[in-house]
């Protein structure tokens, strides 16, 4: 399977190429005040207002520093209550694509993050697949995406 690398922290953290929609440099963001700590704002998709999460935010991390690869990926997320929504996720080093054999991938053991799924290791150690349907926890999911 064909995965988008990046980093959250000092940690590799993939995303299944079929999820993503675009891969975008970093923009201005428009800031949502008393917005939940994980939203980095808004952005403007072809018309359309996408909220941006950042990731490391959502780890439980700081704020990533800016690199000149920091990029927001535009997903097509699909919530477990069915609805499909446009996400942006503001991601640390994004490093490209990269091939990962579904044999290579084994379970982590850890349940404590429910979007951290299964792990594989390579040359550039233990990379992790991020689970973009349990990204988002239902009240986060309330207030990005109102019905």
């Amino acid at each position: 399977m064909k995965l988008l690398i990046f980093h959250i922290g000092a940690d590799r953290y993939g995303l299944r190429l079929r999820d993503v929609v675009r891969v975008l440099p970093l923009l201005e963001l428009k800031h949502l005040p008393l917005a939940p700590d994980a939203v980095a704002g808004l952005m403007d998709f072809h018309g359309q207002s996408v909220p941006v999460i950042d990731l490391c935010r959502a780890s439980g991390l700081p704020t990533g520093a800016d690199h000149f690869d920091t990029r927001i990926i535009v997903v097509d997320y699909h919530s477990p209550e069915g609805t499909a929504h446009l996400l942006g996720l503001r991601a640390e080093r994004v490093l490209g694509v990269q091939e990962v054999a579904e044999a290579q991938l084994a379970d982590s053991g850890v349940t404590a993050a429910p979007f951290l799924g299964q792990v594989a290791s390579d040359a550039g150690g233990m990379l992790q697949l991020v689970e973009l349907e349990q990204l988002l926890p239902a009240s986060l999911r309330a207030t990005l995406f109102q019905t």
